[in-house]
């Protein structure tokens, strides 16, 4: 590693190693962003033009929608290997507070086990806290459970959902 920081207080588009944690830029989706994403539940592919209109979209939210990638800056085509997603909801509740939302968190099938969803996660939990977020919540199956709880997060409540 290339960081003398402690991975916990690392800066968002700091460089460890050959994977670079950034945000989300509209080049991603030929570095294969939306193929990583399928990883994780159905993503039918978007072309160019579609892509650039759901970017500008989220990227008109600013602060309150952050979309984390790590590039894997060693290889010639520069992929995309694991991703995350911080939703920034204000509430009425808690004086005007805020909660984070963690969203769409994949690691690459190839470099599951390195780490890099730990670091992504941590990453969206630094940003929500520094956002004034007094907690920060997610969704996932039970067989992720240990995994977040590594990440921190502790079970609560129960998920019910209605699909379209």
């Amino acid at each position: 590693m290339t960081s003398t920081l402690p991975e916990s207080i690392a800066a968002v588009g700091e460089i460890n190693d050959s994977i670079h944690i950034r945000r989300l830029e509209l080049s991603d989706h030929e570095r294969g962003f939306v193929a990583l994403l399928s990883q994780l539940s159905a993503c039918p592919d978007l072309t160019a033009s579609e892509f650039a209109t759901r970017f500008a979209e989220l990227a008109a939210q600013g602060e309150d929608h952050v979309i984390l990638v790590a590039e894997d800056t060693s290889a010639p085509e520069r992929r995309i290997l694991a991703t995350g997603c911080l939703f920034v909801e204000r509430k009425f509740l808690r004086g005007g507070g805020k909660v984070g939302h963690v969203e769409d968190v994949v690691v690459d099938a190839a470099a599951r086990g390195s780490g890099l969803g730990l670091r992504i996660v941590r990453r969206l939990v630094e940003i929500a806290r520094d956002a004034g977020c007094y907690k920060i919540i997610l969704d996932c199956t039970p067989e992720l459970r240990a995994y977040y709880a590594k990440c921190g997060f502790v079970e609560k409540g129960v998920q019910m959902a209605i699909y379209f």
